[in-house]
């Protein structure tokens, strides 16, 4: 394509064609002494402005600081900058240009891959939310024993991705497997799960369900926080059950909602155990984008293109975050601040 060789061109033209090993060390010495130069700056210029609690803010997120510009944003850039080159790993990297990049748009296993994690996260996220939300309601009951069945729906959370995996893969076997099982009971030929492309993804959603334990608990504590006056009041404006539940209850756990739902989609997005012990399972069918990346840099050794990967990656995840922040302003309810332009206060009552 002419686009890439001049893209290319203008990349050689500014002595971008130098090895990563030289740039990452040039980044992280530039990162690293502004870091070092600023905290001299605050203690040699800025000492008497500084009161005790700035200090004993400095002090502890020093440490943190420095992790995230030496062992984040350094191998960010890092992998940024090797992105433009085709490196092997064990050969010395040459540059490329956007080759890496113009490379994504013919590749078919990308296509797949994102296919696969698209389709998984819009329909397992919703699924998890609403899911975790309505265990954490029928939870908040102060009846006697609820603490072991909130325990009881926990526990699969403290399990890591790979045991859960090889659980679940027993559970989906088509010969002897639990859910096969249970439907021939009632007169259902199980599918092959996992050995069918067809289902496979569906069994990996059924899975991703298991562990709503975690966003539970935090459900429950944002249930436990609402103010039982709001209730009081709504009961003396003659509101029944179902009325409280839609105009007090879920309006004041929107900000709950709304993390659930950033941390759910930005797990989902990385989705890798799944498609890793399944090695991509039948015709690429749980082929996730993030286990597509791991091939290409970790077992097939394309650095390079796996690093592009991974910033195509990077992107996918923050302009769907960005998304999602910015839609807050038109359902998310913060019960300290004032209603959003554009929202309507609800009117509680029959």
């Amino acid at each position: 394509m002419g686009w890439i060789s001049k893209i290319n061109s203008l990349f050689k033209a500014t002595g971008l064609s130098q090895t990563g090993a030289s740039l990452f060390t040039f980044f992280s010495v530039v990162i690293l002494f502004f870091a070092i130069l600023y905290a001299v700056l605050q203690i040699l210029y800025l000492k008497k402005k500084i009161d005790s609690a700035t200090k004993s803010f400095y002090l502890f997120v020093g440490p943190w600081l420095f992790g995230f510009l030496m062992f984040t944003l350094g191998p960010m850039i890092y992998s940024f900058v090797m992105s433009f080159f085709d490196w092997e790993l064990v050969t010395a990297p040459v540059f490329s240009g956007v080759n890496n990049y113009a490379k994504l748009l013919s590749d078919k296993h990308v296509a797949q891959s994102l296919k696969v994690t698209f389709t998984y996260t819009f329909v397992a996220v919703p699924l998890q939310v609403v899911l975790a939300f309505l265990l954490a309601a029928l939870l908040n009951n102060k009846i006697k024993g609820i603490n072991v069945f909130r325990t009881i729906f926990y526990l699969p959370n403290l399990i890591s991705g790979v045991p859960q995996m090889v659980l679940f893969m027993w559970v989906f076997n088509p010969n002897f497997g639990l859910i096969n099982s249970v439907l021939k009971l009632i007169g259902i030929q199980g599918p092959g799960w996992f050995s069918d492309p067809a289902w496979s993804l569906p069994a990996v959603i059924i899975m991703s369900l298991w562990t709503v334990g975690g966003s539970m608990v935090i459900y429950l504590a944002g249930f436990q926080d609402i103010s039982v006056s709001l209730y009081e009041q709504a009961s003396i404006d003659g509101a029944n059950g179902f009325r409280k539940f839609i105009s007090i209850t879920i309006p004041q756990m929107t900000p709950i909602i709304f993390f659930n739902m950033i941390t759910a989609m930005i797990g989902a997005f990385q989705t890798f155990t799944q498609g890793y012990m399944v090695d991509g399972g039948i015709k690429d069918s749980v082929l996730f984008f993030a286990y597509y990346l791991y091939e290409n840099a970790f077992q097939w050794f394309k650095m390079g293109y796996g690093c592009a990967l991974a910033w195509v990656l990077f992107l996918i995840i923050m302009v769907f975050t960005l998304i999602v922040f910015r839609s807050s302003d038109m359902w998310v309810y913060y019960e300290n601040e004032m209603m959003p332009a554009g929202k309507k206060k609800r009117k509680v009552g029959k």
